[in-house]
C-alpha cells in the first residue's frame, strides 16, 4: 500500500487547457461578426434593435387604459374679457352697421367708457403699398380746433432765430446749449424744430430722437428757416400722420370735451388733407375702410367717406 501511494504521488498532474478568452479576444471576435456595410453592419443592427424597442414601447402604451380627460376650459371671447364699462358701452353700437361720419362721432363721444378726457381716434385702411416710395404717405395738417394737448416745442437754431422762436411761444429755444440737454437725454419736449444748417449737429443723436419720433424732418415741417411760423403751427395743433406697414393711418383728432362740432371741423380738415395725398399710381380704391373710436372705447364703422 505504501508503494502504491508513492506511485500516485509521483504521477505528474496534467492541467487541461482552458477555453476562456481574454476580453480583447472576445471583443475582436464580436467585431468580426459584423460586416463593414449592409444589413449585417453594426450600425444597421443597432438601428433595427432601436426600432424594435420603439415599437414595443408603442405597443405597451397602446395597451394601457386611456386616462379620463376632463372637460376643456371654456375660452371667453375678447368682448367677455373686457371690463364692465366697455361691455355696457359696446351694447350701444350696432354690430355690422356703417354709420355716417357725424353719427359715428356722436356715438363715439357717447360710448367713451373712461373718466378722463379721452381722445377721438380715427383709423383709415388704405389701398396703398407702403413699400413703394410714391405710396408711402406722410404729411402734416393743422387742426382748426387744435389737438387739446399742451404741446411742448423745442427749437435748435442760431441765437437770433432762437430768440424769435421764444417770442413766438417756444418752450425751449437754444443755440449750442441745446446739445447739452441731449447729452443728458433730457427729452422734455414734444416737437423739435431745427434749421437746415443745424441738422448735421443732430446726427449723433439720431438713435435718441428717432425712435421717439422727435427727429426733425422736412416733410413734417420741422426743418425750416421760418422758425416762427413752425412754432405757431405746432402750438396751434399741427399734427403729422403717416401710413404704417399694414397700410393703415392712425390719428388722434381732438378730445371728447370738444363736442361734435369742433371734432367735425378737425375731422373734415384731416380728410381733405388725406384726399390730397392720394398717389397718382393708385387706380383702385384709395380708402378701404374707416373706423372711429375713443381712448379705450368701442370701435365704430364709418360709411366710406370717399364715395
Amino acid at each position: 500500500m505504501a508503494k502504491e501511494e508513492a506511485k500516485d504521488l509521483e504521477t505528474p498532474v496534467v492541467e487541461e487547457p482552458t477555453t476562456e478568452e481574454t476580453p480583447v479576444e472576445a471583443a475582436a471576435e464580436t467585431e468580426e461578426k459584423f460586416a463593414k456595410a449592409g444589413k449585417k453592419s453594426k450600425k444597421h443592427v443597432e438601428e433595427v434593435r432601436a426600432e424594435e424597442e420603439r415599437q414595443a414601447r408603442k405597443a405597451e402604451k397602446a395597451a394601457e387604459p386611456e386616462k379620463k380627460v376632463g372637460p376643456k376650459p371654456v375660452t371667453r371671447s375678447r368682448l367677455e374679457r373686457r371690463g364692465k364699462n366697455y361691455r355696457k358701452a359696446n351694447e350701444k353700437v350696432e354690430k355690422g352697421k356703417a354709420y355716417s361720419l357725424e353719427e359715428a362721432i356722436k356715438l363715439a363721444i357717447e360710448t367713451s367708457p373712461v373718466k378722463f378726457d379721452a381722445t377721438l381716434e380715427m383709423h383709415f385702411r388704405l389701398g396703398v403699398d407702403p413699400r413703394q416710395a410714391d405710396q408711402n404717405i406722410r404729411a402734416t395738417v393743422t387742426l382748426p380746433a387744435g389737438t387739446g394737448k399742451d404741446v411742448r416745442v423745442a427749437v435748435f437754431a442760431p441765437l437770433d432765430l432762437a430768440k424769435a422762436a421764444k417770442a413766438a411761444g417756444a418752450d425751449i429755444a437754444e443755440d449750442e446749449e441745446f446739445t447739452k440737454r441731449l447729452d443728458k437725454e433730457q427729452l422734455d419736449f414734444d416737437v423739435l424744430i431745427s434749421t437746415p444748417q443745424y441738422m448735421p449737429k443732430l446726427g449723433k443723436y439720431a438713435r435718441l430722437l428717432g425712435p421717439k419720433g422727435l427727429m426733425p424732418n422736412p416733410k413734417a415741417g420741422t426743418v425750416t428757416t421760418d422758425i416762427e411760423k413752425a412754432v405757431k403751427e405746432a402750438k396751434a395743433g399741427k399734427i403729422e400722420y403717416r401710413v404704417d406697414k399694414q397700410a393703415i393711418v392712425h390719428v388722434g383728432l381732438g378730445k371728447v370735451s370738444f363736442g361734435t362740432d369742433k371734432l367735425m371741423e378737425n375731422v373734415n380738415a384731416f380728410v381733405d388733407s388725406l384726399k390730397s395725398q392720394k398717389p397718382a399710381s393708385i387706380k383702385g380704391q384709395y380708402v378701404k375702410s374707416v373706423y372711429v373710436s375713443t381712448t379705450m372705447g368701442p370701435s365704430i364703422m364709418v360709411e366710406n367717406i370717399y364715395n
